[in-house]
This record gives C-alpha cells, structure tokens and sequence, in this order.
C-alpha cells in the first residue's frame, strides 16, 4: 500500500525544507521568535519576582541588575503583615468565588436552555445575547450603577455589598454563547433517550449534560476566577468602604504610603494566585477537548 500523503502544508515547501540553508535559517527565526515572545509575556513577571525581594535603592539605581546588594526576604513578610495582604486576599476570593459562581449558573443554565431545549423564540434570544457583545462596557457602566444603587424590588441598596460585584458579573453573554455552542453540539441520541426514560427538563440538565460538559465548565471557570481577580474599575465603583475591597483596587490606593520594594512584594504576592490558578487547570483550559466543541460551534454557526 501507499504510504498515506500528507495534507498539512506550510510556507515551506518540502523540497526547500530539504536544504541546509533554509532549513537552518528557519529554525533560527523559529528560535528567535520564541525567544522574543517569552521576553515580552514572562519578562515583566520575572523582573516583578526580582524588584519583590531586593532593596528600594538597588531597584532605582539599577533595576535590571540580579541583586547587587543581596536579596531582601523581609519585603515578603512586611508587605503581608503591613499591607494586610491576608484581609484584601480573602476579600479576592469572596469575590472571585461568587463571581465564579453566579456566571456559571447563568451561562450554563442559559446555553442549556437555547441550545438543549430550544424554545420557540430562541433564535432571536441567541441574537440578542450575541449582539450584547457589541456594546462597549463603559456604556453600560452609569445605568449599571443606578441599577445597583437603586435595585427594583428589593428596596435597599446594594452598595458595599458583595452582591453589587457578584449579579452584574453574571450578565457575560461570551459564557452563555460558549456553553450554548457546547451543548449543541453534543449528541442528541442521549437527550432523547434519557427523556424516554423519563428525565424531565431539570433531570436532564443536572444528570445529564452537566457531566457531559465538564471541560467546558472548567474552561469558563478559569475565564470567570481571573476575569474577577484582574478586575479594578467596578469593584472600586461599588465597593467604597476599603474593608470589603479586593486586591486589584486596594493595592494601588496604599502604593503612596509604602515604600518601593514593600509595594512591589505585594504585587508579586497578589500576582501568585492567578499564576498558580493557570498553572493547576492548564490541562483542562488549552485541552482541544475542552475547547472545540465551542470554537467549531462559533465559527460554523
């Protein structure tokens, strides 16, 4: 038999692959391009590390030099106690956690209902979720705050409440759309025969499609977790009283009482978290598994 030919084509054809000079200056552009990149993306964090531990007067005068007067483990240990880090942190995963979930809940409940149960008019409510995406978030910011200020129905103001940062985060059409587009494209066969079975609409959600979604779930959860710990504007907005707010809005508020390399250990502390978020669920957030589904639904339609 014929050995199989191969498809893929590069901007390279086989035959000039072939020669040693193009060969090897390609690689050498491949290698200098990824060197390039890796400055650029790991760059700034490496030197956050490096300015964490090292004293305020060698970060000025030479900020790109590896300690010249020794390294200063105490910066870690002040910018916890004297910033209170530990407060502002907990109040980041309060955040970050109900964030979390209220998203979850409206995009998995909501890509389930126009994917799965299709009711009559869910064309025209996946338009109108898609063209959401369209609308500049700072539109939205003053009546967003009104609404939150002044909630109907309930009769009380939300301010200086974690639930002013927790509902509006909910309201993320890209979710609803990724897990809309998730869900259609799992096979329907088992839909059908879970609700000949007997599986109702709420049976079938939480028995069937939840687990079948997992990589999904967990690629929205990464979104969601570092989407809410990066975020400044809004929670500096609703949250005025300096006890509730998070790290991204407090930290930047002490950096005028502080000094340098205090400041700076407690970037690099408030910088850990999301690092080592990527790091545990990478697996699950570059998996094709996970992802192409969604990616192969948004762009085929």
């Amino acid at each position: 038999m014929r050995p199989a030919q191969r498809t893929d084509r590069g901007l390279i054809a086989p035959t000039d692959w072939k020669r040693p000079g193009v060969r090897w200056t390609t690689r050498l552009t491949h290698t200098a391009l990824l060197g390039a990149l890796v400055a650029v993306g790991l760059g700034p964090m490496l030197w956050l590390a490096k300015a964490a531990v090292t004293p305020t007067q060698d970060t000025l005068r030479r900020p790109l030099a590896l300690w010249p007067n020794g390294i200063d483990l105490a910066n870690l240990a002040e910018a916890w106690t004297r910033i209170e880090i530990d407060k502002y942190f907990l109040n980041t995963v309060i955040i970050a956690a109900g964030a979390w979930a209220v998203q979850l809940l409206v995009a998995t409940t909501g890509g389930y209902a126009l994917a799965v149960l299709r009711p009559r008019y869910g064309k025209a409510l996946s338009g109108i979720v898609l063209a959401t995406l369209f609308v500049p978030s700072v539109v939205l910011l003053v009546p967003l705050y009104l609404t939150v200020l002044d909630p109907p129905l309930l009769g009380t103001s939300l301010l200086n409440t974690f639930w002013a940062v927790w509902l509006p985060a909910g309201a993320n059409a890209f979710n609803v759309l990724l897990m809309q587009r998730f869900f259609a494209n799992l096979p329907r066969e088992v839909f059908e025969a879970a609700r000949v079975d007997g599986a109702g609409p709420y049976r079938l959600f939480w028995s069937i499609v939840l687990p079948m979604s997992r990589p999904i779930v967990g690629v929205v959860s990464v979104f969601a977790v570092i989407l809410s710990w990066k975020d400044f504007l809004w929670p500096m907005l609703v949250l005025p009283d300096p006890d509730l707010q998070p790290l991204s809005v407090r930290l930047p508020a002490l950096q005028r009482f502080v000094e340098l390399d205090v400041f700076l250990a407690a970037l690099a502390i408030s910088t850990l978290i999301p690092i080592a978020l990527f790091l545990l669920f990478q697996r699950m957030f570059l998996s094709g598994a996970g992802l192409g589904g969604a990616i192969k639904g948004l762009g085929g339609g």
